[in-house]
């Protein structure tokens, strides 16, 4: 028994079709005007809406500042208003420490005024620990905290 031929894998009739080398461009959507206007429209278009939101934050930043200037006395009484409450409680705090002790009269160092040469109703100005002294240490390392950076 012969096997039977085997066929050869052959080009097909008429021949293979041509690959195609050639350069292929690019579709052009725009041409060089159309670009530069497109362009310069844009940019009209962006700095117009600068201008607008640079007139309304410089509105903004007046108004701010406004609101600043008017609230400010109000914080400088409050924050005059508890430190003033802060020494009432210190003296108020060294009277009970103290009431067991002869001859001790608070502001005083046992009846002694300690600046002799100042007029009673002076206020005296404690340092940072001796107006801290009677509230927990928290506050006071808190406190030194923004004095440092400040």
């Amino acid at each position: 028994m012969s096997s039977p031929a085997k066929l050869q894998d052959l080009p097909p009739k008429g021949g293979y079709q041509n690959i195609p080398f050639a350069r292929v461009p690019a579709k052009t959507y725009f041409r060089g005007w159309q670009m530069i206007a497109g362009y310069a429209g844009i940019s009209t278009v962006g700095l117009f809406l600068y201008w607008l939101n640079v007139k309304e934050n410089h509105r903004n930043e007046i108004e701010m500042r406004s609101a600043r200037n008017v609230i400010y006395p109000l914080l400088v009484a409050e924050r005059d208003r508890e430190y003033m409450k802060q020494l009432r409680r210190n003296r108020d705090e060294e009277a009970e420490l103290m009431k067991n002790v002869e001859g001790w009269e608070v502001g005083t160092w046992y009846g002694e005024p300690v600046f002799k040469t100042l007029p009673k109703d002076k206020l005296i100005e404690p340092t940072f620990q001796e107006f801290y002294v009677h509230t927990e240490h928290k506050h006071m390392a808190q406190r030194t905290d923004i004095k440092l950076m400040s």
